[in-house]
């Protein structure tokens, strides 16, 4: 049973006769953070005394006489100065508990209204192969529509793939000019993807060595800005604006340079290799002519079309072994080139509700609040992401329905969203829910973002046969009672989870360093920590020879007669409120704190409490039921996280 979301409710009615925001501090009631203060507490009391000026002690009494709690709890408790601690009583407890042992849903409801929720993650560039920096859309935006599906929701998964943007003018540009038939008919993807790279290096070369000459020249004005901020915040000492101003002029300094010695080791890296300096000189527009072919694709020129028809299919199945790997199947892979046609209506919509304007020759909509324009139609006629964007949208509200679209994009992108979003609900489509589930970096241990030893971003899949290989490792030397297929069954399992549960256990709005120690560690908030006591509990079903099926519909009371139990039961329990709060504000590691404290409570129960001796059978048999509930809701949160277990480890 979801106690908390229940006594939210009976606290609402209690508020109602005190108050007329009760809302405002229903959330205030909280699970305990020590046992001494109950099961749960409020501290609303307080928040309520000080604005009825009123003793908080006397306001938490009324509070209390006005409470009907007698069913559930013992009988409210004021603590301090005004918390209220609420103690669960222990036969509610055991009877829900029961309940929940022989639920299928393990105590979670479905939604009473389910909404249309379309997901739209991963969204990789095809025919560049997957980074680590395409981790964290990928597993955040699985586990979110693993989620909401539990919940009831009815969830439309789009890996909305950049098939259409200007990597494929510079891919068909190197393919004409640089392309290794015998590489390409081996393995189409990598001689691409190394086709993008080697365009895209010599179009950087040319545009920093251009640009290079004026950087330097601007070194001395800023150098003198410098000078000039700081004899001014000399002069005045005391004068914080001075000294904010001295500050900022050096950061501008320090940037600068940084920028110029960027600039000037991209210029070394080709003039030092003779194959790419030659290359260079024999293609000095290299980057025109580039997007040259993507106008020309775009267009509709037969051979450019002819060339992304070949590229695109091969590129789109190496994008599905790497998902099949993570378990993922998307419910629709809507690129961006599907959207095309609907691009020069949207732009025309735009101009007939005068919500676009052209400015130098572009077309864009502005939104009020925001300086920078939102480019709807560049000045050569080309469309934008943002177009793109714009005609997603409706498809997914007037074709799909969708109540809600999730956008799960890094951080960096959220003023495009905040555009795309205001320029949306000003179309009309002002009823759906937009929300960027928005992240933060993957990093090194030097604490910027991962890359590997010759500056690249580390692949995602050399990222995950590397764990695989390293939970290899640990397996072999911990699991000899296993056969090798068995091991590299688990290797597998470990590997993939520990990759998937250290990106999700962060907040998601936080930066995270990479750590391999830490990520497949046997103990702490990991995978693998989950994903043992899992296995724990199913060695000891297995060996007590326990029919789990038939215990479950014995109809068993549980007994709670020591503090082990009653607290994993009230920890099970709370398995419903957990699943719930991930879908609140899109926050997996909600769950991943919830699986670790679940484990950590299993721990405590299995050292203090005997099972399979447990005397008498009616005890055993409740301690069973406890552990065959704890493994299904291990089993449960696991997997909708995108993680699986085993049963022997």
């Amino acid at each position: 049973m979801d106690f908390l979301s229940e006594l939210r409710s009976r606290l609402r009615s209690a508020l109602t006769l005190m108050t007329d925001t009760p809302d405002a501090y229903v959330e205030m009631l909280k699970p305990s953070q020590e046992v001494k203060f109950g099961d749960f507490q409020a501290n609303c009391a307080m928040s309520l005394a000080k604005l009825a000026r009123r003793p908080p002690r006397d306001v938490a009494a009324e509070l209390i006489s006005k409470l009907d709690v007698a069913d559930i709890c013992d009988p409210p408790e004021i603590a301090g100065p005004g918390f209220i601690n609420f103690r669960l009583k222990t036969e509610r407890l055991a009877d829900e508990t029961a309940r929940l042992t022989r639920d299928e849903r393990l105590g979670v409801a479905l939604v009473a209204t389910p909404r249309q929720y379309i997901v739209d993650f991963s969204s990789p560039n095809v025919a560049k192969p997957m980074h680590v920096g395409h981790l964290r859309s990928t597993v955040i935006g699985n586990a979110l529509c693993r989620v909401l599906r539990f919940l009831g929701h009815h969830v439309l998964s789009d890996n909305h793939v950049g098939d259409w943007g200007t990597q494929f003018g510079m891919i068909i540009y190197g393919y004409k000019h640089f392309r290794d038939d015998a590489a390409y008919r081996n393995n189409a993807v990598p001689e691409l993807a190394r086709l993008y790279r080697l365009v895209n290096q010599l179009t950087d070369y040319h545009t920093v060595v251009a640009e290079l000459p004026p950087l330097r020249a601007q070194i001395a004005a800023k150098e003198a800005a410098v000078a000039s901020a700081r004899q001014a915040a000399d002069f005045k000492p005391t004068d914080k604006d001075a000294a904010r101003a001295a500050k900022r002029a050096e950061q501008e300094l320090s940037e600068h340079i940084a920028g110029i010695e960027s600039a000037q080791t991209k210029c070394d890296l080709v003039e030092s290799n003779p194959g790419l300096k030659s290359l260079a000189d024999a293609h000095p527009r290299i980057g025109e002519l580039s997007r040259r072919e993507t106008a020309l694709l775009h267009a509709g020129n037969i051979e450019n079309k002819r060339l992304w028809d070949e590229f695109v299919p091969k590129c789109m199945q190496a994008l599905e072994s790497m998902y099949q790997r993570f378990g993922i199947v998307f419910d629709m892979s809507l690129g961006e080139s599907w959207y095309n046609p609907m691009l020069p209506g949207i732009v025309e919509e735009l101009k007939q509700k005068e919500m676009a304007r052209i400015s130098d020759g572009a077309t864009c909509v502005f939104v009020e609040g925001n300086p920078a324009p939102f480019i709807v139609q560049k000045a050569d006629g080309a469309f934008t992401y943002a177009t793109t964007d714009l005609a997603t949208i409706r498809h997914r509200v007037e074709t799909l329905h969708a109540d809600a679209c999730l956008y799960v994009v890094d951080s960096r992108q959220s003023e495009h969203f905040q555009l795309l979003f205001a320029t949306a609900k000003n179309l009309g489509y002002s009823q759906t829910e937009f929300r960027h589930v928005s992240f933060g970096t993957v990093l090194g241990e030097d604490r910027r973002p991962i890359k590997t030893r010759s500056g690249d971003s580390i692949g995602l899949e050399s990222l995950l046969d590397e764990a695989i290989q390293n939970a290899r490792k640990i397996v072999d030397e911990n699991s000899s009672h296993l056969s090798d297929a068995d091991r590299s069954n688990v290797s597998v399992l470990v590997g993939m989870g520990a990759i998937i549960y250290v990106d999700l256990h962060h907040n998601r709005d936080s930066d995270y360093v990479f750590s391999w120690d830490k990520m497949l560690a046997t103990s702490g908030d990991t995978a693998t920590y989950n994903q043992y006591a899992y296995a724990r509990v199913c060695g000891i079903l297995r060996k007590g020879g326990i029919d789990v099926a038939e215990l479950r519909r014995a109809g068993h009371a549980i007994q709670l007669a020591t503090p082990a139990e009653r607290a994993l039961a009230l920890q099970l329990n709370r398995f419903s409120n957990a699943v719930s709060d991930v879908a609140i504000d899109y926050r997996p590691n909600l769950l991943t704190q919830y699986l670790f404290e679940t484990a950590n409570c299993f721990a405590s129960f299995f050292n203090d409490c005997p099972v399979l001796s447990a005397e008498p059978p009616e005890l055993r048999a409740s301690r069973l039921l406890l552990c065959d509930a704890t493994a299904r809701i291990l089993k449960c949160g696991l997997d909708l996280l995108g993680i699986g277990v085993v049963q022997q480890m």
